[in-house]
Parts: C-alpha cells; structure tokens; sequence
C-alpha cells in the first residue's frame, strides 16, 4: 500500500512541477520572446548567405 502512496505521490509531485512551468512559460509569455529570439538567428544566419542565383 505504502508503495502504491509513494508512486501517487511522486507522479503529483511532478505534475505541480510541470504545471508551475507552464505556467510561468504563460506569465511571462517566455514562448513567443524564445521564437522572437530564434527568428532573429535565423534571420541573421540566412541573411549572411551568398544566393546561388543563376542566369
């Protein structure tokens, strides 16, 4: 029984950790400011490119 109690009790112990992520994820809107970030990157990394364009 104790076992079954310690399993509950880990598994509720990492849904409130998940759960707190996602919400700070949410609060401070980190998700956009990370692909805002990423796109920027890959912007400058694609910019400095030379095209193959020929004619």
């Amino acid at each position: 029984m104790s076992k079954i109690l310690r399993f509950f009790g880990k598994l509720l112990k990492f849904a409130g950790i998940a759960l707190g992520a996602l919400f700070a994820v949410y609060f401070w809107n980190l998700d956009q400011k990370l692909m805002g970030w990423a796109y920027v990157q890959v912007n400058r990394i694609f910019d400095n490119k030379k095209a193959d364009i020929k004619f």
